[in-house]
């Protein structure tokens, strides 16, 4: 540690002060990044949140250094930890393609958090630290993650007769290594007496993978009535 900072470990009205300002520095930061990226929660809230960490961090140490109770100085840190869950939970969302947006927002809240415990508490080497790093991860990660490539899910309908046919389907899937998530089949009968099938495959494609060949290719299996690629923005 340093100690050039024990003199401001104590708790004492300056002491908070300065505490208080390094929680909305460091929130402050690590918001900024967020606002920049038109994230739903920004500056405001991250500094709200790392000053409320702050705060109940503090508090304990109160409590417990001046006030002379028997309390539990961690007992408030971590009811807040728990608390941040549900806060960061405000933050992700389902989109209707069935991805999930927000995560990195809300795991940035509970650092925030975490980063105003540390500051209460006067570790303010690991909350300079932790602050620093969770701003490095924001901004120097974004790039390497956009550089990842993500196999695009796709949804296919099929209509054919035969159940043989779905089979020969699926085995042309995998040849393609395409992954295979979710199968729902529905039958009806025709006007003729006979059954048709139709089936809602939710695939994964694997790489370098033409859609409309593969559709073109389980057309021309026998016993397959219709095949096409259904696109997400049609449900």
């Amino acid at each position: 540690m340093l100690t050039v900072l024990d003199g401001l470990r104590n708790v004492n009205l300056i002491t908070v002060l300065f505490r208080m300002i390094c929680a909305v520095l460091c929130g402050g930061a690590i918001g900024l990044e967020r606002s920049y990226k038109n994230r739903p929660a920004g500056v405001r809230t991250h500094i709200l949140i790392c000053i409320g960490g702050t705060v109940a961090s503090v508090t304990g140490l109160y409590l417990y250094l001046n006030a002379h109770l028997p309390t539990d100085v961690a007992r408030l840190g971590a009811q807040v930890v728990s608390g941040l869950g549900f806060i960061g939970a405000g933050t992700i969302v389902v989109t209707h393609k069935q991805t999930i947006k927000g995560l990195t927002t809300a795991a940035g809240l509970w650092a925030s958090g975490i980063i105003g415990l540390a500051i209460g508490a006067g570790f303010y080497e690991g909350a300079v630290i932790a602050a620093i790093l969770v701003l490095f991860t924001e901004f120097g990660f974004t790039r390497v993650g956009k550089r990842v490539k993500y196999m695009p899910e796709f949804r296919m309908i099929l209509r054919y007769k035969n159940k043989n046919a779905l089979d020969q389907a699926l085995r042309r899937c995998k040849d393609n290594k395409i992954i295979i998530k979710d199968l729902q089949i529905a039958g009806s009968d025709t006007a003729e007496g006979e059954t048709e099938y139709t089936a809602v495959l939710a695939l994964r494609q694997g790489a370098d993978l033409n859609q409309e060949d593969l559709v073109a290719a389980i057309r021309d299996f026998p016993d397959i009535l219709e095949a096409e690629i259904v696109h997400e923005n049609a449900y």
